[in-house]
């Protein structure tokens, strides 16, 4: 008798800490194909073979939700494992060592780095909010099959320094040239919202579900 084998699916968690636009997030990745849950159980985002990390919201208010939730551990425990890591909009800021916004605050530090102010002095509106083009270098795999150039959906004030430049793989103008995604190994991050920005979206979440596969 013949027996079928069916491998099992990835885990991937959507981190829940209070603030972040979860439910867009997992039906973005659920449109992709990336069957995605949404929890804030520090017990399941250490056992999950893969974590997104959204986010909106004050950068202080939500390192101090994700310390109280007992989260910063395990996120920072998938990412050192070298597990697929997606972090979005305020879930890149995160990473930083350090945030200006409101003060000077400590992240996580897992990309030595700043999250620093648009110039206040330029005549473009802050926050950035709406749709801009990303360039990006032509290995990335987070934007593979993506025209260079292509429009994503942005919403910010703040945007990420990081100390190496070897981890800035897209990045965008407005009024000056900025980080908008950075990847280095798993790890991967964008300043614009995947989950709002259609087709071209949509492709950056399916391309995070195939590295996802490629390393269950």
């Amino acid at each position: 008798m013949n027996l079928s084998v069916h491998a099992k699916s990835p885990t991937v968690v959507v981190v829940d800490y209070g603030m972040g636009n979860l439910r867009s997030a997992q039906k973005g990745l659920e449109k992709a194909g990336v069957k995605a849950v949404i929890t804030s159980d520090p017990a399941a985002v250490q056992s999950a073979d893969a974590v997104v990390l959204p986010g909106v919201g004050a950068f202080q208010d939500c390192m101090a939700n994700l310390a109280e939730a007992g989260l910063v551990a395990p996120v920072m425990g998938a990412i050192e494992q070298g597990k697929p890591f997606l972090g979005i909009c305020l879930g890149m800021q995160l990473l930083m060592t350090i945030s200006e916004e409101f003060g000077v605050h400590r992240g996580l530090d897992i990309i030595p780095g700043r999250v620093v102010r648009f110039d206040p002095d330029t005549r473009l509106k802050v926050p950035h909010m709406g749709w801009n083009r990303v360039h990006y270098s032509g290995d990335s795999r987070l934007f593979e099959g993506i025209e260079d150039g292509s429009f994503f959906y942005f919403v910010h004030s703040y945007y990420v320094a990081p100390e190496d430049g070897s981890v800035v793989c897209g990045w965008t103008d407005y009024g000056e040239r900025f980080c908008s995604a950075i990847a280095r190994d798993n790890l991967f991050a964008t300043q614009f919202h995947p989950e709002k920005s259609h087709n071209h979206g949509l492709k950056v979440l399916q391309n995070f579900g195939r590295i996802v596969s490629e390393c269950s």
